[in-house]
């Protein structure tokens, strides 16, 4: 970036992505209907860029084409150029995203794509290298100039390809959750599983937590221990691996090899989030000290390193920072030299070596290492004879050490913008961990960014906002705002049972029916129906490293409808369940948050009503339990509640546990309830 040069329209922006491409030579313009405009009265082509601040070849890209004056001048004489920021605009990239994977097959960032005036898209693809990108680009503008006829033809066809991507019909049959068969989509599953270190496919290597979650629900209601044992596996090799990182906690976004040692070194916000909340519903089952230390050190990472002071959390940390020689280097924060580690870690680096592989399986390139583990405490302490309490206090002051080290490194730089989705994760992560660990502070943490998010991102006429920075709400908000905000208020409900927390949840239940509802496939649009400036409102049902925002919203119309008797909305979540079940058969690995979803109807689910002047004494013993399959309510006085009708007797704890709103004789301890359920 050369802060010599005139900037361009993307200086106003408040994105961090925009604001790194603001002094290129290119004539960028923001995401707008006037950069439309302009490019129809001037007879133009549209280069439509899009990426992150986080994005390792983004920068690169940027590097090698975009402060280029050669590349400048071609984009500017021919085409109006628009950048995006897939985080601010998702509703957009998905439109290009599906574009490039119909026209290459794959797609990924940055997402690179040229458009008619009109936006339709008539060429793309991801990373090119400068030669590549100037002669594509002077291709196709010949193309435009003497053959126009060509591209409006095959950006026809296009679009119909986009549009039928989104083609969900409603499903009309009678179907039996309770005896459908999981058996050929497990199978078609489990034949992705990496049983030697775990996860699924090869490299490049997702964590997947939605998926995984799925699988340890799925493993344990059905007792299948073989499921269990790749469940663990994967879990272990996760926190042992490169890709979280054992000094200042956190995970990465994914590995670049099979066994989850080099990491792709962003951080992402979402990522950590729903990896928290892995872990600790991981440790309510399998009350594995390794998975409730993953889960804590997690939380410290997010806390120290992407808390805003005025109270949501930044998005991302970047994969690049500046090397001791000056340059700009993808994990030069994170990894460490040998002669560093021995530095730092003086006579006990012996054990250090061995605890975290400073050898050939923690070597990375070069003298680089990056800390892997392949052996327990108690296997490390054995073998240096001593105790585990030793071992961990030289753990932590290696940590401290390392971390100092770190310190004096240059940083890299943080994506200071924040999503109301991604915040309303990480809240509901906290939630969880609360209610694993019983830790206080976490849902002291919670209520207030929950508070915060609040009363900065929901309008006074029912909407939310999708972007925090600086002060300011900015960018209408997507489904995925409303379905996470929505689950967060179902998760702050069944930890404080404060009904504020229902209404609200029904409010905005409403809302998203009214803007974003389609009922021709009985699913909901990403984008609300007031959207203006893209050429195709698409419906997001493919569940990936985050889950699908129609299949969040799907679970929280079942958990919602439990709590509210309002059974409209559980036959909505049944209804876009049966309208993706061939997806669900065929393509399981893209279907875990769905898969879950099925685990309600097709199980026992229990609605469990505590009641009576212990009722959360009740709530914290029960939370030691991991239960999947069952919504909590409670109270200690009369309620408004329909699910507490006829349920609370003065002065009297009692516990009622039932299924679609019919109980059995209330029992009065949490023992009994466990026996009931199991």
């Amino acid at each position: 970036m050369k802060k010599d040069r005139r900037p361009n329209l993307l200086i106003s922006e408040s994105s961090p992505y925009l604001l790194q491409h603001a002094y290129n030579p290119v004539d960028w313009h923001p995401y707008s209907t006037n950069a439309f405009k302009k490019a129809a009265k001037q007879k133009k082509l549209i280069i439509i860029s899009i990426g992150y601040s986080s994005c390792h070849w983004c920068h690169v890209m940027e590097h090698e084409s975009f402060e280029d004056m050669d590349v400048a001048r071609v984009m500017n004489r021919d085409y109006i150029s628009i950048k995006v920021d897939r985080e601010e605009r998702p509703d957009v990239d998905q439109i290009y995203i599906h574009a490039v994977q119909l026209m290459t097959g794959s797609a990924g960032w940055p997402l690179n794509v040229v458009t008619l005036p009109d936006g339709r898209p008539v060429w793309g693809g991801t990373y090119f290298r400068k030669p590549q990108w100037i002669q594509a680009l002077q291709q196709i503008q010949e193309l435009f100039l003497n053959e126009p006829q060509k591209l409006i033809a095959y950006a026809n066809r296009l679009e119909k390809g986009i549009k039928s991507m989104d083609l969900i019909e409603k499903n009309e049959a009678d179907i039996d959750f309770e005896n459908y068969s999981l058996e050929s989509a497990m199978n078609r599953l489990s034949a992705d599983f990496d049983l030697v270190h775990g996860g699924f496919g090869k490299a490049p290597k997702f964590m997947m937590p939605n998926s995984l979650e799925f699988l340890m629900r799925y493993a344990h209601q059905t007792n299948n221990m073989q499921m269990g044992n790749f469940v663990r596996l994967t879990l272990n090799k996760m926190a042992f691996g490169g890709v979280f990182d054992h000094i200042n906690g956190g995970f990465s976004r994914y590995s670049v090899d099979e066994r989850w040692h080099i990491p792709h070194f962003e951080k992402m916000l979402y990522d950590n989030a729903l990896l928290i909340n892995l872990y600790s519903k991981a440790y309510r089952l399998y009350q594995d000290q390794v998975y409730k230390e993953t889960a804590v050190q997690t939380i410290n990472f997010v806390e120290k390193e992407l808390s805003d002071a005025s109270g949501m959390y930044f998005s991302a940390l970047d994969a690049d920072s500046i090397n001791q020689e000056g340059n700009t280097e993808e994990g030069a924060y994170y990894y460490f030299t040998i002669e560093e580690l021995q530095t730092a870690t003086g006579e006990d680096f012996n054990i250090f070596q061995d605890y975290y592989n400073i050898n050939d399986l923690g070597h990375w390139e070069a003298n680089r290492y990056v800390l892997i583990r392949n052996k327990s405490d108690s296997e490390v302490a054995e073998t240096h004879q001593l105790d585990l309490e030793t071992l961990r206090s030289k753990k932590q002051n290696w940590q401290s050490v390392l971390s100092n080290l770190r310190n004096k490194k240059s940083r890299p730089n943080t994506d200071d913008k924040s999503i109301t989705s991604w915040n309303a994760m990480m809240i509901s992560a906290l939630l969880e961990a609360y209610r694993a660990f019983d830790a206080e502070n976490y849902l002291k943490k919670a209520l207030d960014r929950a508070e915060f998010l609040l009363e900065h991102q929901l309008c006074p006429h029912g909407s939310l906002k999708h972007v925090f920075k600086s002060g300011k709400s900015t960018i209408p908000g997507f489904l995925e705002d409303y379905a996470f905000v929505i689950d967060m208020t179902l998760n702050l409900y069944e930890t404080t049972f404060d009904w504020k927390w229902i209404n609200l949840a029904e409010k905005l239940t409403e809302y998203t029916f009214t803007h974003f509802f389609d009922s021709k496939s009985n699913l909901f649009f990403f984008a609300t129906k007031d959207s203006e400036d893209i050429i195709h409102r698409s419906k997001e049902y493919y569940d990936n490293v985050i889950p699908s925002s129609n299949s969040v919203m799907a679970k929280a119309l079942f958990r919602l409808a439990k709590l509210t008797g309002k059974s409209e909305w559980e036959e909505t979540s049944r209804q876009m369940l049966k309208n993706l079940l061939e997806q669900i058969e065929n393509h399981p690995r893209g279907f875990g948050n769905w898969m879950d979803l099925l685990m309600n109807f097709k199980f026992n689910y229990y609605e469990i009503v505590l009641t009576g002047p212990d009722f959360k004494k009740f709530s914290k013993e029960l939370n030691k339990t991991y239960l999947p399959n069952k919504i909590l309510a409670g109270t200690d006085q009369i309620s408004i509640g329909t699910i507490f009708k006829n349920r609370y007797k003065h002065e009297e704890n009692l516990i009622y546990i039932c299924q679609n709103n019919t109980c059995r004789s209330p029992v009065r301890s949490i023992s009994e309830t466990l026996n009931i359920i199991k």
